[in-house]
């Protein structure tokens, strides 16, 4: 994802463990299946089977909860790298059933619809420090 066209929003795991990076572009908050399975502290496979599962079950139509962003890797080169939005998100959090899972749920519902309405979202536990 080109990062003169969305912003970074850091969510980092009550305990610590993991720190990940939420793209925020065209209206809606995205990450891909390497970050989601960050997130829930489960592997990649478990992410995708899920996917296949909340589209199969018809909970979510591909066409807009799925998009592919153009992504710069480290080597320089340039890939397609498919990316899920804030409602694939919640929704996989809700199967893969973790501590983390329900941990996000409740920082999104806080901070992701300030972050949609203002633009950003104020830290107040770290500024009182």
């Amino acid at each position: 994802m080109d990062s003169s066209q969305q912003n970074i929003i850091i969510y980092k795991t009550s305990d610590g463990k993991a720190s990940v990076a939420l793209y925020a572009k065209d209206g809606n908050i995205w990450m891909n299946q390497n970050q989601l399975a960050e997130l829930f502290a489960t592997s990649v496979p478990n992410i995708s089977m899920h996917i296949s599962n909340i589209l199969k079950d018809g909970e979510l139509e591909q066409d807009s909860v799925i998009k592919d962003y153009l992504t710069t890797a480290t080597d320089g080169k340039e890939y397609n790298v498919t990316f899920y939005s804030l409602d694939m998100i919640l929704a996989i959090g809700f199967r893969v059933r973790s501590k983390r899972g329900t941990q996000f749920r409740i920082w999104a519902n806080k901070n992701l619809k300030e972050y949609m309405v203002k633009g950003f979202v104020m830290d107040d536990e770290r500024l009182k420090n």
